[in-house]
């Protein structure tokens, strides 16, 4: 049974708890549906949606980095928004009942909104997490999340095609992550989903070549989590809009500590890749946690570090 202390509202869609997996990690449900349960989950981001089907990058494709995390360059690898309508969408609504929020990236603002309109129109898509923030595709994704100009204009366009909240999933990748927050707010967006992963890169010292096929790709896991959290942050204190934090969560303290820096609610990403069961262990220690530290309510820890 859901605990009603973890309830939060996100631009108006109310979730059981703020845990969300966060897209590229959970695929479409199906495959983590055979470990447990996944309508415990508050929602789900599901897989990265472009408009055409796309293999992704050659492989290999995912170096280790030990105990601070993995880096991936997947290359937003899907069959298409149609087929996700068509084939996906259908398939996940027989096993998860709750809202769902659509990953959407492009190469073009037709792109992307071209995508959008078509999942605008699905009933259990709630939220449309734009994707301007990939680091590992060239000529797109990332690029349009490096500028508060073409941040903006990818947002009033998205904006100008749906009647869903579009959250900008925004890049740590840039010298200023509060001037494109802010361009994104005042260009129309209902929230904002920071961060994306950071570009790293491994090589392979006996073959002196870089591991990944694509040189370099997004740096994901513990590691990256201090600097998450201080861009939600900066973000919360500098914007309005809702935010849903990202980057190197794994645990329920981690959740917590995100949602006092500001973030409404939180996506579980690489940990999910480790542990299948990551999101089910830390929404069954969140009201553990809450205990701990003397809180009723999640709610009620929203931003509070910047209420002074």
């Amino acid at each position: 049974m859901a605990d009603n202390r973890l309830e939060i509202t996100l631009s108006g869609v109310r979730l059981d708890n703020p845990v969300i997996p966060a897209s590229g990690t959970f695929g479409f449900g199906q495959e983590m549906a055979e470990a447990y349960d996944i309508n415990c989950l508050g929602s789900l981001s599901f897989k990265g949606t472009t408009r055409e089907a796309r293999y992704g990058n050659p492989l290999p494709r995912i170096a280790e980095c030990g105990s601070y995390g993995m880096i991936n360059a997947v290359g937003l690898q899907n069959p298409g928004v149609e087929k996700v309508i068509e084939h996906e969408l259908p398939e996940l609504r027989r096993i998860f009942r709750k809202p769902i929020v659509a990953n959407i990236s492009g190469f073009s603002i037709e792109d992307y909104q071209y995508a959008c309109a078509l999942l605008d129109k699905e009933e259990q898509v709630e939220i449309l997490e734009v994707n301007i923030s990939c680091p590992n595709v060239h000529n797109g994704g990332m690029a349009f999340g490096t500028s508060p100009e073409a941040a903006a204009e990818v947002t009033r366009a998205v904006k100008a095609v749906t009647t869903k909240p579009v959250y900008m999933k925004l890049s740590p990748n840039v010298t200023d992550i509060v001037a494109i927050a802010k361009a994104c707010e005042e260009a129309g967006a209902d929230g904002l989903c920071l961060i994306n992963t950071m570009l790293g890169m491994r090589i392979d010292i006996r073959r002196k070549k870089p591991i990944i096929a694509n040189r370099y790709g997004g740096y994901s896991g513990p590691g990256i989590f201090p600097i998450a959290l201080r861009m939600v942050n900066q973000v919360a204190r500098a914007t309005k809009l809702p935010i849903i934090g990202c980057g190197g969560v794994g645990t329920a303290e981690d959740v917590v500590e995100m949602m006092m820096a500001g973030a409404t609610a939180v996506e579980v990403g690489a940990a999910n890749l480790v542990n299948p069961t990551a999101c089910k262990d830390i929404i069954d220690a969140l009201p553990r946690v809450l205990d701990e530290i003397g809180v009723e309510r999640l709610e009620d820890i929203i931003g509070v570090v910047n209420k002074d």
